[in-house]
């Protein structure tokens, strides 16, 4: 049996027994009926508001679970990764900084720019494009190598 339907009993059990609601003892009771009767709904609307938030809870958990899976798996996961920088790395260049040793990845247009400085410590430095040298360390022709 329910909360409701145990309230409700009880209100029933009171007017089958013909209470006087007259007298203190018969207020009192009635009072007390009248807020069992509104705990009861309200307890029933919280029981149906925590039922729906477990299963919104429960979607957004399996579908974390799908992005965890894809971020990390390794079966379907490394591919995406290959893509991933063959697409949107190219054009970037390692460069490691002669002051703090920090690798610093930079495009063509930093490159460029005669105020090149190390993000770690500050440290200006440039960049010598001599023939000779086809690309940075650690770099194949100047692009990234995994």
């Amino acid at each position: 049996m329910e909360l409701k339907e145990k309230v409700a009993y009880i209100k029933g059990m009171m007017e089958g027994m013909e209470f006087d609601t007259a007298t203190k003892e018969g207020k009192l009771l009635a009072a007390v009926v009248d807020v069992l009767e509104e705990m009861a709904k309200e307890v029933t609307n919280i029981d149906e508001d925590v039922d729906t938030l477990y299963d919104e809870v429960d979607a957004m958990s399996e579908d974390l679970e799908d992005v965890e899976n894809f971020l990390f798996d390794e079966d379907g996961g490394d591919e995406d990764e290959d893509d991933y920088d063959e697409e949107y790395e190219a054009g970037l260049y390692e460069i490691t900084c002669p002051q703090c040793g920090e690798v610093v990845c930079v495009d063509e247009d930093m490159l460029a720019n005669d105020d090149l400085a190390c993000p770690n410590c500050g440290t200006k430095f440039e960049v010598d494009f001599s023939e000779d040298d086809e690309g940075c360390e650690g770099c194949c022709g100047g692009k990234d190598e995994e």
